[in-house]
């Protein structure tokens, strides 16, 4: 299969006809949101979020925060 240029790609998709447009914007908002799971599932698994959450708990035990 033969890769498509971002160009071609928008190209294609300013014309598709409408209904298509919004499934392929579903698709997409989908597609990015797996991505982002699977970014930050692999920022969590390398522990890239320990100091946030040591952080986070300092703060909390020190009382300053509050419930959300």
């Amino acid at each position: 299969m033969d890769t498509m240029t971002v160009k071609e790609i928008e190209n294609a998709v300013a014309n598709l006809p409408h209904g298509e447009l919004v499934e392929f914007g579903v698709w997409f908002e989908e597609h990015q949101s797996r991505i982002w799971d699977d970014q930050i599932e692999q920022d969590s698994q390398a522990g890239r979020f320990d100091s946030l959450i040591s952080q986070a708990k300092a703060e909390s035990d020190a009382g300053r925060s509050r419930p959300l």
